[in-house]
């Protein structure tokens, strides 16, 4: 199982090896980096899940770093330390994306406490496998493409991924990745909605110090950084035909340059895309490069809506029931049968990840062990029921996944009754009735 990485960022060398002494003991992987540019060499280079950064650094600030951060990638979690608090400046940090706001001389205990708030644990990686459990899958659809992405993932072959917003892509970019043979070299995400168009050309292949104003360092690309692994081109759809242009050389030749540079750089790279857009009516209106169009377009896959995998909700809650108390450092909770039957009845526009938004503003504001009708947003039970599923289906589908809580939550416990109905906020006299109900083997 992979450990948290977490990079550390001060220019006081005695902070930084403080922490990385503690974290280490706590069972993390660390990096230290003396100032911002050193921070985003090791983000490109490495897997890193965390960054501690302090506010004020020579050169590059802290409120910069964690700018050029979540451009590179919105899932890293920024930790900011200074010694020059104001509420302006955390206001600001934490509008830009940080996750916590720490002020010097610091605790170490709130240090470690804060890193574990945001990972839900020292060991959540160990306990809690994202790509497995969004994947794990009763509908039809997504059997085959879960076979389809095992059949596919240790080739050279590009892939366009298609689907709504929230449906999985990213995460299916990232299972063909880990089942290649380029698992051990690095996977570089790209946003290409979220790159400014007068960056992203720089953002994909670099530039060479005095390129541009600015430009005081030369700075790899995001192709040469994928070197030997895989670049996941998110939102390709939304590029410029200019960028289509340069993308398409790039395929073709497998090689570039950076921008201000005239050394060409060859580069090995599995290509990955995504969009939620159409990109043969794209080309069909002359947004999109046909040429481009069938460079990526060599093994399409179509990532289900949520509405259309309606069977696999009561695994995602269960799921994000188990996620989300960890991260919100709240006491496991259980759903009731009636508040399931509405999840499963809603249409998810948003997708998986309205579901996880939704499940964690549950375990955050519900007091009690169960979660209730009431306690799930009124727009969802005010919704209506969707078109596609009846009240028998949506029964059978309930009782399953009551079923397999039951037995889930007996194994835990051992067998004890007592305790499996305290886990599962039922009386034991509840749980004695469901598991005759339910055929459930002592």
């Amino acid at each position: 199982m992979l450990k948290i990485s977490i990079l550390i960022a001060d220019d006081e060398i005695n902070v930084t090896k403080l922490l990385e002494k503690v974290l280490v003991k706590e069972g993390y992987n660390t990096y230290i980096a003396s100032c911002g540019s050193e921070a985003l060499n090791i983000i490109y280079n490495n897997h890193i899940d965390i960054v501690i950064t302090d506010i004020k650094m020579p050169g590059m600030s802290g409120i910069e770093l964690l700018s050029e951060i979540k451009l590179i990638d919105p899932s890293i979690e920024v930790i900011l330390i200074t010694a020059f608090a104001t509420m302006n400046t955390a206001i600001e940090a934490l509008k830009m994306g940080a996750r916590d706001y720490i002020t010097k001389p610091f605790n170490l205990k709130d240090v470690i406490e804060s890193i574990k708030k945001i990972s839900g644990g020292s060991n959540v990686l160990q306990q809690l496998e994202p790509i497995d459990n969004y994947f794990l899958s009763k509908s039809k659809g997504m059997e085959e493409i879960l076979r389809l992405i095992k059949q596919i993932a240790d080739t050279k072959t590009t892939i366009m991924i298609y689907g709504e917003t929230g449906t999985g892509k990213g995460l299916a970019a990232q299972a063909l990745h880990n089942l290649s043979c380029r698992k051990n070299k690095p996977f570089v995400k790209v946003n290409c909605a979220a790159i400014p168009e007068t960056l992203l050309e720089s953002e994909l292949f670099g530039y060479e110090k005095g390129a541009f104003t600015g430009a005081v360092i030369n700075k790899p690309g995001r192709f040469e950084l994928a070197n030997g692994g895989t670049i996941f081109l998110d939102e390709i759809g939304d590029i410029t035909p200019l960028m289509q242009v340069k993308l398409l050389k790039v395929m073709q030749e497998k090689e570039f340059e950076r921008l201000g540079g005239i050394k060409t750089i060859k580069t090995d790279v599995r290509i990955i895309a995504a969009t939620n857009k159409n990109l043969e009516d794209m080309v069909n209106e002359g947004l999109f490069r046909q040429d481009l169009y069938y460079r990526l377009n060599v093994v399409p896959i179509k990532m289900p809506p949520l509405r259309e995998r309606k069977e696999d909700i009561p695994s995602l809650v269960e799921y994000f029931l188990k996620k989300c108390s960890y991260t919100s450092e709240k006491r496991k909770k259980n759903i009731s049968k009636g508040a399931l039957m509405k999840l499963i009845n809603y249409s998810w526009p948003g997708n998986i990840r309205e579901l996880e938004n939704v499940i964690e503003r549950c375990v955050v504001i519900t007091n009690l062990k169960v979660i209730d009708v009431n306690d799930i947003p009124k727009y969802i039970w005010e919704s209506g029921k969707c078109e596609d599923i009846n009240e028998g289906k949506l029964n059978d589908v309930v009782d399953v996944a009551e079923k397999n809580v039951i037995i889930k939550a007996l194994e835990e416990c051992d067998g004890n009754k007592t305790k499996a109905s305290e886990m599962l906020g039922i009386s034991r006299r509840s749980l004695h009735r469901k598991i005759s109900k339910y055929n459930i083997e002592d």
